[in-house]
């Protein structure tokens, strides 16, 4: 069996997380046997936690020897494996980088020039004056807009601005791509899995949980070489992101805000603490000047 496969049947096993599925495939590089691999094989490498072993176990043996379940949960989705050439290096190079990738749309975007946008889900209108402003149509041919194409706030209008300015966006899901969450969004996505790129590490049917979403985040800062944070409470997902994605020896950009906005709190603290203040297109642009 190729690497690709095995990973892919442990991308699939319940009983691990994405640490473990990392380290899973950290350890199957070293071993010159792939056809030998078990289920305890892995466990034996200390990887899977005592009280998940019995499930992995199970799920694994079971995806070693069953094609038709490895067909239903792949559900005919175009994916991307971490030992693939076509797998993005700055993802690879990020803090722990997916195995499997379930994509639909044009997956050669994950090579282009791409920033990160992220900002409160209950964005004001000064993201959208924002937003506006800073991406133009020059800024939207040279960038690739990438989001997590949540509920109402920053990364709906980045992603629906660079798609008015013609340019090309990627969406980072929490879900199965069979599933669209927030439903007020379910035309935007279909929409960039049809002319951009929707991406997520779920396969079909996966619905949203609250880990996800900083699981989701962790691919949007890999995947990127800037990112910018448009609005943000002092405790909030966005900082999360620009946090992994300072990890990820990425640059962080931020809005800065009235002083009397909840919203501005973050982005302003960024800005104190060593992040760039973005004023106008040009600000965001000369960060990917080599």
């Amino acid at each position: 069996m190729k690497l690709r496969d095995l990973l892919l049947r442990v991308h699939l096993s319940k009983g691990i997380g994405i640490k473990g599925r990392y380290l899973a495939y950290r350890f199957l590089l070293t071993q010159p046997f792939l056809s030998k691999v078990t289920a305890k094989t892995i466990i034996q490498a200390g990887i899977i936690a005592p009280k998940y072993q019995a499930v992995f176990e199970r799920s694994f043996n079971r995806l070693l020897t069953d094609q038709q379940l490895i067909n239903r949960l792949v559900d005919n989705e175009q994916w991307v494996c971490i030992c693939d050439n076509d797998y993005p290096v700055r993802l690879k190079e990020s803090y722990l980088p997916p195995i499997i990738v379930f994509y639909r749309g044009n997956w050669q975007l994950v090579h282009k020039t791409t920033l990160a946008i992220v900002g409160s889900r209950k964005a004001s209108l000064y993201s959208v004056h924002a937003l506006n402003k800073l991406l133009t149509p020059i800024c939207c041919r040279q960038l690739v807009v990438v989001s997590g194409l949540a509920k109402g706030g920053a990364d709906t209008l980045a992603h629906t601005r660079a798609i008015q300015q013609r340019g090309k966006t990627i969406a980072v899901i929490g879900t199965g791509m069979d599933i669209c969450y927030p439903i007020s969004n379910q035309k935007l996505q279909r929409y960039i899995a049809a002319n951009h790129l929707l991406i997520s590490e779920y396969p079909n049917g996966t619905r949203g949980y609250r880990s996800h979403y900083p699981e989701r985040n962790r691919i949007i800062s890999g995947l990127v070489e800037t990112i910018l944070v448009t609005e943000a409470a002092q405790r909030s997902g966005s900082l999360i992101t620009a946090n992994l994605a300072l990890q990820n020896n990425r640059n962080v950009l931020a809005l800065p805000g009235p002083i009397t906005s909840a919203l501005s709190v973050g982005t302003n603290e960024l800005i104190a603490a060593g992040a760039k203040p973005v004023l106008n297109t040009q600000d965001l642009l000369e960060e990917f000047v080599s």
